[in-house]
């Protein structure tokens, strides 16, 4: 017994010490075990009996209300699709189904994501109304992400600013599956159920999964929900990964994600997808087409590609050829699979004989991520994910509506996220909520009416916020002022799309003008749901795998509501 006792304790110091020396892997390996061993058992793939419609249509779909899809990218780049001239690797990879998509309908040349991350982005397509309104501005964090993210940062030799976590806003956050929309707020679903349609959910919610803010408790009659985010099991044999390194966001997701979703059940009753993740929702969204072919249908289809952790089927990573880096060919092939997505929902569609009166949305919910490594994912645009140059929130829109709006449009007016849900609803003549104001504007006059439209369009401004990064576009004219570094940065969008001219010290007078409009915005809006429990600084012009310099712009988000940063309260890996 002393020798088993002694030979413990040995271990325990040994691991004690490689702790010390190594505390990022060292909570990495213990967010692994944890997930490993404690989270809730996942069962094998399992058929899901979705409700069919009626075997015989009540009326003809040219004179039913339309169908709607909309189609969520993840991440996605707007430089990552071949419809703008670009496309992955330099043009290698071409997305031939978007582009067609783009093709036969409305196209918004500035079109922006609600948000720079992702969550607020969905709860603003859900909604139509700013975080201001509904103080659900923060993507939501599991359990111990932000403690692990900062301290495997502090491990790393990065040389951008450290890592900032939050113990006290930790500590009073709900948890993770409360992180969401309120329920009290009306979603689109909701509204379009109102209407008449059966509605459905597949893939990414982000907006809650407790007390009424899952999926199926927001207007879905039927949601398969994304519960965990690995696209295949990492020892797949048809799986191709690549695991980013000098990203501790990459690091901590391979440690806690698992391979698993749901059906109307938020976190609980978890069992394996039938599939590489962006196939079999594709798939299943077919069969929700075919089972609803009868009545007007919702389908929301949240893709989480081509968000990481990077993974790729092997017959699309052969599919694209040779690629580099290793990286860049597993992101194009998921890339690859995206579009293969498109292009076979657009297909149901027509072999349904619904093509013709079904809108079609796609867009993304914010820019490509600086952190995967990869150069041009957003070009001709400045900035990445998290951040709010034009990169971060300047997203793909196409809207295609064979029965109401003519192909080929090109529409320069800027758009929003808060415009899709007044959009659909002004499509089905559904009213808007009276309780409640709604800041999206209907975008139906854009599309039918084209250039007098525009010209008659009326809503000037647009506001996106995250802590202390408030950004305003007003006209052609945006500002962004951030609290850490202390930074204002003004820019003719017009003169300067890709906000290389900093106009703040030339411009007092357009300084003034937007600053007063932002403002105005703060004072009407309500506080944040919850604090966010880390700070990290993004270089605005070098992806993550690149060294950062002196000289190099850069921001930290997503920055507190602090008039001077409370560096006692805030330390790295604290």
């Amino acid at each position: 017994m002393q020798r088993i006792i002694a030979s413990l304790t040995v271990v325990l110091i040994a691991a004690a010490g490689w702790g010390y020396l190594y505390p990022g892997a060292a909570i990495l390996t213990g967010v692994k075990l944890r997930t490993q061993f404690f989270d809730e058992v996942v069962a094998p793939p399992r058929d899901i009996a979705w409700q069919s419609g009626p075997a015989v249509p009540a009326a003809l779909a040219a004179n039913r209300p339309p169908n709607i899809v909309l189609i969520v990218a993840d991440d996605l780049g707007y430089n990552d699709i071949s419809t703008f001239g670009g496309g992955v690797a330099g043009g290698q990879l071409q997305t031939p189904h978007i582009d067609a998509l783009a093709e036969q309908g409305a196209v918004f040349t500035q079109s922006y994501s609600g948000a720079s991350t992702c969550a607020p982005s969905r709860a603003m397509l859900m909604t139509g109304r700013y975080p201001s309104r509904t103080g659900f501005a923060y993507t939501p964090m599991p359990p111990s992400m932000g403690r692990a993210i900062s301290i495997v940062a502090a491990d790393m030799d990065r040389t951008l600013p450290g890592t900032l976590y939050d113990a006290e806003a930790a500590a009073n956050k709900p948890t993770y599956d409360l992180q969401g929309l309120p329920p009290e707020e009306v979603t689109l679903a909701e509204l379009l159920k109102a209407r008449g349609y059966h509605t459905v959910h597949i893939g990414k919610w982000h907006l809650g999964r407790e007390n009424g803010m899952a999926a199926h408790e927001q207007g879905f009659d039927e949601s398969l929900l994304m519960a965990s985010g690995l696209y295949l099991p990492e020892d797949h044999p048809d799986v191709v990964n690549s695991q980013l390194d000098f990203d501790p966001i990459d690091q901590f997701l391979w440690s806690v994600l698992t391979f698993s979703n749901s059906y109307n059940s938020g976190d609980a009753d978890r069992f394996e997808p039938a599939g590489y993740l962006t196939d079999y929702w594709t798939d299943e969204s077919i069969k929700v087409i075919k089972s609803n072919r009868n009545r007007p249908f919702f389908l929301y289809l949240a893709h989480w590609g081509i968000h990481t952790p990077l993974q790729a089927t092997r017959a699309d990573y052969e599919a694209v050829g040779d690629i580099k880096p290793h990286r860049l060919r597993v992101y194009a092939a998921m890339t690859r699979a995206l579009d293969r997505s498109v292009g076979r929902v657009m297909a149901a569609l027509e072999e349904e004989g619904l093509a013709e009166n079904t809108i079609v949305i796609f867009t993304s919910d914010n820019g490509g991520a600086g952190y995967v490594g990869l150069a041009d994912v957003n070009a001709p645009y400045r900035g990445w994910k998290i951040t709010h140059f034009e990169g971060g929130i300047r997203v793909p829109m196409f809207v295609k509506w064979p029965a109401r709006i003519a192909a080929g449009q090109a529409i320069d007016t800027p758009v929003a996220h808060i415009d899709v849900m007044p959009t659909l609803l002004a499509a089905v003549e559904q009213p808007l909520p009276e309780d409640r104001d709604i800041d999206g504007e209907n975008l139906l006059p854009l599309m039918s009416q084209g250039v007098a439209a525009q010209t008659e369009w009326s809503r000037q401004t647009l506001f996106w916020s995250s802590g202390h990064n408030r950004i305003v576009r007003h006209g052609d004219w945006k500002l962004q002022i951030a609290a850490r570094p202390e930074t204002q940065w003004l820019f003719n969008l017009a003169e300067d799309p890709t906000e290389q001219v900093n106009l703040a010290g030339a411009r007092p007078d357009k300084l003034s003008e937007l600053m007063a409009l932002l403002n105005a915005h703060a004072a009407n809006s309500r506080a944040p749901l919850y604090e966010p429990e880390i700070e990290g600084a993004v270089a605005i012009d070098k992806h993550l795998a690149l060294p950062f310099e002196p000289g190099d712009e850069w921001v930290s988000v997503p920055n507190h509501f602090y008039s001077v940063l409370p560096s006692q309260q805030m330390q790295p890996g604290s």
